[in-house]
């Protein structure tokens, strides 16, 4: 697994939108970007990042910019400006052939599942999954996210449960407001493991499956001797669509000695049929332990993990800690 170096002060971090702009919320971009500056890293966009669309640009001009970002010996670490829905048209116009002679840390969260997991699955480089650049524009800032600022800039610290988590998505409400206690369940009463970190937002996974930017077959064969935990951002997937998805992973192969499933609290929850997630969850994993309702993804806090690192996991009483390790 190839691991790109951290960010250190005075290092130049290249942001593209290969998802959507940040031109409905250039003020909160902005205060996101302050942070980033006040750490001590200067920052460089690409031509689309403040298009105020669900596309940026074309999916050619998207996947040429974030190209860009990787032939630029200026920048040395690549964020996504904002999550969306269209990311995928983008994989044709990405040259990974330049992302993996050239690798940086690629880091985004939601839609940037999308970029992430095909260059950590076919091109071995490790990614980041948590937060996209304008994702620091809570004041003041919170525990989660001073976590990640931490993690990218290579202190890998160990990351525990929360306490409160908010219930309302906070792109909806007016304030942040962590007011719902936080209760990871378990198929297990306990759990000790450790295996390589896969996942990313299913919602968008999904739509990877059996193409050719799934790299899950020479992931999985490569790293076969480790064992593999994967995490899952469920969106709003309702409980039978990420039943069948998870069903079509089965088929595909992607649970092959896998040790453990983290699955985050669903963002927006519905059923067609009565079926539960905790039900979903039960049928699609009958010998694998799963964690769920866990601090992953679009409810926050949320924690940040790391594609192609070994994760150590451990549970008991309800409560979480995760740790990685680079090799």
């Amino acid at each position: 697994m190839i691991y790109p170096e951290f960010l250190k002060p005075g290092d130049t971090i290249g942001i593209s939108a290969p998802s959507a702009g940040v031109g409905k919320k250039i003020p909160d971009f902005e205060k996101s970007l302050s942070v980033l500056h006040e750490r001590g890293y200067q920052t460089k966009e690409t031509a689309s990042v403040r298009v105020n669309d669900l596309r940026s640009a074309d999916g050619r001009t998207r996947g040429e910019e974030l190209t860009s970002l990787f032939r630029d010996p200026e920048v040395s670490f690549v964020m996504s400006a904002a999550g969306g829905d269209f990311l995928d048209e983008i994989l044709p116009y990405t040259d990974f052939r330049v992302m993996k002679k050239n690798p940086k840390w690629l880091t985004g969260a939601s839609d940037p599942t999308g970029i992430l997991y095909p260059y950590t699955t076919l091109c071995d480089v490790a990614t980041i999954y948590g937060a996209n650049a304008g994702s620091y524009d809570i004041e003041p800032l919170p525990e989660y996210l001073e976590n990640n600022l931490k993690i990218i800039s290579g202190n890998l610290i160990f990351q525990k449960s929360f306490r409160m988590y908010m219930k309302t998505p906070g792109f909806l409400a007016e304030k942040v407001e962590f007011d719902t206690p936080v209760r990871w369940e378990g198929t297990v009463k306990e759990l000790d493991v450790s295996g390589r970190c896969i996942g990313g937002c299913i919602d968008v996974l999904k739509d990877l499956i059996g193409t050719k930017y799934d790299g899950t077959k020479k992931f999985i064969r490569k790293y076969n001797d480790d064992g593999f935990i994967w995490y899952f951002d469920n969106f709003s997937l309702s409980a039978e669509v990420f039943y069948r998805t998870l069903l079509q992973m089965h088929y595909a192969g992607w649970f092959e000695n896998a040790s453990a499933v983290i699955v985050g609290r669903v963002l927006f929850e519905s059923s067609e049929t009565g079926m539960t997630y905790e039900e979903a969850i039960k049928r699609a994993f009958p010998d694998i332990p799963v964690l769920y309702q866990a601090d992953i993804g679009h409810t926050i806090p949320s924690m940040t993990m790391i594609n192609g690192a070994v994760l150590h996991l451990t549970y008991r009483r309800r409560k979480a800690a995760l740790s990685f390790e680079l090799k």
